[in-house]
């Protein structure tokens, strides 16, 4: 086993939005600073640094997790994707960020990534939920600005009993 000296970087591979990606992080670094600061991947974003708010939630394996909470070399090996996945092959919204956008289930936009994130995992089961499972899904994703009618109603109409869902 290679002991890392203080300061001394590591390399870490991954699969990020179906691309492979190398960079180097020092051993305490975290998943959100790797992607924001090494890769360029700014639509993640880190607003408690405690895994409360949920803004930094990305996928891993097809799991949402929360990026702040998860170091970089965790990551290795391991197929991620951020927001900046979501949108199709003709670069354009998916359904839940078109559903966001019909909405109006935003106001600032800086949980936006983690919500969409959150409810990627749910969407990727091609099920429907309850507007009681949406909510508990999202109960980890705080947004300052809104009082989550709107989030909720764009996740109901995509995940919902009348939704559309299309598995991503």
């Amino acid at each position: 086993m290679k002991v890392l000296q203080h300061g001394q970087k590591h390399s870490v591979e991954f699969t990020l939005n179906g691309e492979e990606v190398e960079g180097f992080a020092e051993p305490r670094m975290l998943l959100s600073d790797f992607l924001r600061h090494e890769i360029g991947a700014t639509g993640t974003h880190v607003g408690c640094e405690h895994g409360v708010c949920g803004a930094c939630t990305v996928m891993m394996d097809g799991k949402a997790v929360r990026s702040c909470l998860t170091l970089a070399h965790q990551a290795e090996g391991r197929e991620i994707r951020t927001i900046e996945g979501l949108e199709t092959p003709d670069h354009e919204f998916n359904d839940l960020q078109q559903a966001f956008h019909e909405n109006f289930a935003l106001q600032c936009g800086y949980c936006t990534p983690g919500m969409l994130m959150t409810l990627s995992e749910l969407a990727s089961t091609g099920k429907r939920y309850t507007e009681a499972e949406v909510r508990d899904a999202l109960s980890g994703n705080i947004c300052r600005c809104t009082g989550y009618k709107e989030i909720v109603d764009a996740a109901m109409a995509v995940l919902g009993d009348k939704g559309q869902v299309a598995a991503e």
